[in-house]
């Protein structure tokens, strides 16, 4: 009987260090797919109708973010990084990049337009 719990203990630690194996590679995975979209999400010309720094949101107006299957309107983003909100005001044309952050569409990049 002492025998048959040590494999059975053995079979436990194998099937575990399996399994941990297994979400590593599922984890690295969805690492690479952010990384591949982020490098995907071109800047995309807009314009800046309203800031919320109390919110941590834009309103532009934008054309087309083809990755995000989204076709040219006005909308509400979030915004990466709070500073972001400071850099323009209402008005003001802008190159940006959004993507999908935590599951909302939040523009990751913010350049004036030329």
């Amino acid at each position: 009987m002492n025998a048959l719990s040590t494999i059975a203990f053995a079979a436990i630690l194998f099937a575990a260090a399996a399994l941990a194996s297994a979400q590593d590679h599922a984890h690295a995975g969805q690492d690479t797919q952010s990384a591949a979209q982020a490098a995907t999400a071109e800047l995309v010309d807009g314009e800046v109708k309203k800031i919320d720094k109390e919110a941590g949101k834009m309103t532009l107006r934008h054309g087309e973010l083809k990755h995000l299957n989204m076709p040219a309107m006005s909308m509400v983003f979030r915004v990466k990084d709070a500073a972001m909100l400071d850099q323009v005001k209402a008005g003001d044309k802008v190159r940006f990049a959004a993507d999908r952050v935590n599951g909302a569409v939040t523009i990751v990049e913010l350049k004036a337009a030329l």
